[in-house]
């Protein structure tokens, strides 16, 4: 049976973003875009505890909202062009931004929650009863 202790600690930033297993930093975390295997090629981590949710789409939203809409806010009160040059400009860049960001903010939030050991949430029952 492999240790985490078995491997140096590793950057979940330069893990997560490079889309590397977290403990190995070696392995690819990804399966196609967006899927992930069910263990490490390299290390055989277990891929089980992975549950990234919806986080890593909010924070796409989040930034590329604020990218965007900042962008379209100068070019509209410093060009005034029509509206249909605003969706040319607008739609591919927003579609761009996301596809882009999507995948490396996935990875940084599952090497987050590997390095911090975060898991779901859990009663204590017995101290409840206290």
């Amino acid at each position: 049976m492999v240790d985490d202790h078995d491997y140096p600690p590793q950057s979940p930033l330069t893990t997560g973003l490079r889309g590397r297993c977290p403990r190995c930093g070696e392995g690819r975390l990804f399966d196609g875009f967006l899927g992930l295997p069910e263990r490490c090629e390299t290390c055989g981590l277990d891929y089980s505890f992975i549950d990234s949710a919806d986080g890593p789409a909010v924070f796409v939203i989040f930034i590329v909202g604020a990218l965007v809409v900042g962008a379209a806010f100068f070019v509209e009160f410093s060009y005034q062009p029509p509206y249909w040059l605003h969706l040319l400009l607008w739609i591919p860049l927003i579609l761009i931004l996301s596809l882009a960001l999507l995948r490396p903010l996935k990875g940084l939030m599952i090497a987050q929650q590997y390095h911090h050991k975060a898991q779901e949430g859990r009663l204590d029952t017995d101290a409840a009863k206290e």
